[in-house]
């Protein structure tokens, strides 16, 4: 008993260490994007004491348009990937019908296909639906990793429901689609979220899809941004961590906005 206070306080100077090494990237980034044009990256100073934020004004003339990219395909494969989801997986934790195992099983093994090979397909098919460089095209590629995810946390989450509260509901006369809408989604409000934030996540940080799916500037996430960007400005380090900077920020935000949602969604989806 006399070792706990000791052992508590090593696990939190341990924690405080693993943290502030795992933050130290993030501090360089935003560090560097304050400093004068033309600074090189090793000869940043610990602490920017005259913020330069002209890397920012280079950051968002530049990239702003490809922010905007992001923005929409994320959103879009969000609102497509819930909406596509959600039915599928009531449909499998409260409608019981031959196969319903397999049908799992067979969202379970598409998250195990690489994404390369993901990509390859879609290249092809949409090349001959001419969606390549295209918004759709984005969001329908962005949503293949999107739906798989979230159908699987949502059955789980509708899973938990009390068969009594879905019984009662049928009982006043409201069918499947009205139960479904009105007793099962408010319910599961937390996993949506869960569900929601993850295909955000996944859609904002995709690379591959990017590289593989645009080949002109029309359109073309920050991700695809930011590798081209390096290239043509690695003497503007300013503007190049700058717009990594503005790249974290949706994400960062979400995360801090959505942490208690993500954390009851996350449980109640949990695998019995």
């Amino acid at each position: 008993m006399r070792r706990t206070p000791h052992r508590g306080r090593l696990s939190t100077v341990i924690g405080i260490v693993l943290l502030a090494v795992m933050l130290f990237p993030v501090y360089w980034m935003v560090n560097a994007s304050l400093q004068p044009s033309g600074s090189a990256l090793l000869q940043t100073g610990w602490i920017p004491w005259h913020p330069d934020f002209s890397g920012y004004a280079t950051a968002l003339r530049d990239q702003g348009r490809n922010l905007v990219t992001s923005l929409v395909v994320a959103l879009g494969s969000v609102v497509l990937s819930l909406a596509l989801a959600a039915p599928a997986a009531y449909a499998l934790a409260w409608l019981p019908f031959r196969g319903a195992d397999v049908v799992l099983f067979g969202v379970l093994v598409t998250q195990m296909v690489p994404g390369i090979a993901v990509a390859n397909a879609l290249y092809g098919a949409y090349d001959d639906l001419g969606l390549l460089n295209s918004y759709p095209g984005l969001i329908l590629a962005g949503s293949t990793a999107g739906v798989p995810f979230a159908i699987i946390i949502l059955r789980s989450s509708m899973q938990r429901i009390p068969r009594e509260i879905v019984e009662a509901a049928r009982l006043d006369g409201a069918g499947r689609l009205r139960t479904f809408r009105s007793v099962v989604l408010p319910l599961s409000a937390n996993s949506l979220v869960t569900a929601a934030l993850f295909t955000f996540l996944f859609t904002w940080s995709d690379f591959l899809f990017a590289l593989t799916l645009t080949t002109t500037e029309t359109v073309r996430p920050i991700t695809l941004g930011i590798y081209d960007y390096m290239g043509a400005h690695t003497n503007q380090w300013n503007a190049v961590m700058a717009t990594a900077v503005l790249a974290s920020v949706p994400a960062a935000v979400l995360l801090v906005v959505a942490q208690r949602y993500v954390t009851a969604g996350a449980t109640s989806g949990a695998v019995r």
